[in-house]
């Protein structure tokens, strides 16, 4: 008579392999929702970011260039040509430039007399080949003095 042992040990090596392929798509499972969750986070923290500096540009009220310039001061970022920028490191805080994120915020052009409308964005990547996270546009009205 033939020992069953050979058999037994196919069976086991098979488990064995079928474990190893649904740990392998666990893990890959794992590893996708991690970067979904960091991903999520990110654009989370890029609409937020956005939205202050939406909200100071139109605190600041007035023209274009008053408005950017005066959020730019109280935000820490610069104005220059137009154009509001602000850097940030890979843990949000401020940073003199070449941030790992960007916001920019900059004019777009309206035909209605005295409303003003800003487009606030937020970019990751090198400026060449960046990622756009977040954007939205702030709207206000410029009101003269004498109203």
């Amino acid at each position: 008579m033939k020992s069953k042992a050979p058999l037994a040990l196919i069976e086991q090596i098979v488990m064995v392999l079928v474990f190893a392929l649904a740990a392998a798509l666990c893990i890959q499972a794992f590893v996708k929702a991690d970067h979904i969750s960091l991903r999520s986070e990110e654009m989370s923290r890029a609409a937020l970011v956005a939205q202050d500096a939406a909200e100071l540009i139109k605190y600041s009220g007035g023209d274009m260039g008053h408005a950017l310039s005066q959020a730019g001061e109280l935000l820490g970022g610069t104005y220059a040509q137009g154009m509001l920028c602000i850097d940030y490191d890979e843990d949000w805080n401020l940073t003199e430039q070449d941030g790992v994120y960007r916001l920019t915020a900059q004019g777009v052009p309206v035909e209605e007399p005295g409303l003003q409308k800003a487009l606030v964005q937020v970019v990751t990547g090198a400026p060449e080949d960046c990622e756009l996270l977040f954007a939205l546009e702030a709207a206000w009205l410029e009101v003269s003095p004498d109203e």
